[in-house]
């Protein structure tokens, strides 16, 4: 499905990255894998073995691939990203957002840093490397784009501020590129993924609860997200743009954008006083219940 493309996949010296890097190649496409080698934090010495590894992998299955070890987080080093892409293959086709680091932290206990380390990774280095390929993706007049969002952001998650922003506005940023880059055939679209893998294994466990939803997770393996991605990379989905998929397991969902669900009207105006008399009423049936993620999903192991 990707024969003669060229992917670039953030994040790929491990867990969903590199299968959805493995999936691409295997599929066809030549493959940059880019990876810093760091910490799950993002904290202490960096490494490119991860990276080596995930293109090794690719070799030894007949495939192409080149190694980046350059940082999501800085303007310059992304531009440095796909300029790999370019002089080792001669085009670019395919971005895969992937890149991620966690510092999770309980609101009123979050540090500047570790909101800014994650917001830096996540959203502005999805924006910085998919900003680096839009220049090549409008003179070819195609490309894709594929951004890893989360249902912690598009539901919510608690001791994640910083993560759930993140990953809530890569979803509006992968919007706003399919609303201005459409022009020129270019497509954007999220995925939610559901796996067990370094980012997940966080994960507190010490409830009977929490040991069951890990369980859950557990069985679920990174590479179950890869098939989405390929498709969504390929000329199959060439109608199929601004869109929020999840996968898990052997489930593939579709989400819903915000839209109001409610409205009230006053020909006299609002103040606060009648808000709370009138409006709040009217409108209390459908406020959202405050629910963390993983109550929104039914379980289905099949």
């Amino acid at each position: 499905m990707l024969e003669g493309k060229v992917a670039l996949v953030t994040g790929a010296g491990g867990g969903i990255g590199r299968e959805i890097a493995l999936a691409m190649a295997l599929a066809g496409a030549r493959v940059v894998v880019n990876d810093v080698g760091a910490s799950l934090s993002g904290c202490g010495e960096t490494s490119a073995t991860p990276g080596e590894q995930t293109c090794r992998i690719i070799e030894q299955r007949g495939g192409e691939a080149v190694l980046s070890t350059e940082t999501v987080a800085e303007w310059a080093a992304a531009q440095r990203i796909v300029a790999t892409a370019l002089d080792a293959f001669g085009r670019i086709d395919i971005v895969v957002n992937n890149a991620g680091i966690l510092r999770d932290q309980i609101f009123h206990k979050m540090s500047p840093d570790e909101w800014l380390s994650v917001i830096n990774v996540h959203l502005n280095g999805s924006f910085f490397v998919a900003r680096a390929a839009a220049e090549h993706f409008r003179r070819q007049e195609s490309g894709a784009y594929v951004h890893m969002t989360s249902t912690s952001g598009l539901i919510g998650n608690t001791g994640q501020a910083n993560y759930a922003a993140a990953k809530l506005g890569i979803a509006a940023l992968s919007k706003s590129i399919a609303l201005d880059m459409g022009r020129f055939g270019v497509r954007s679209n999220c995925i939610a993924p559901f796996a067990w893998s370094r980012m997940t294994s966080a994960i507190p466990a010490g409830t009977d609860e929490q040991k069951a939803r890990v369980a859950k997770l557990q069985a679920m393996g990174p590479e179950k997200n890869a098939p989405l991605a390929v498709f969504l990379a390929s000329e199959a989905a060439r109608d199929v743009t601004g869109q929020i998929f999840a996968s898990r397991h052997n489930e593939l969902f579709v989400f819903n954008h915000p839209r109001p669900v409610r409205g009230v009207h006053r020909a006299e105006g609002w103040t606060p006083e009648t808000i709370a008399g009138h409006a709040l009423p009217a409108l209390r049936g459908h406020l959202a219940p405050l629910e963390r993620s993983p109550d929104v999903f039914s379980w289905d192991p099949v």
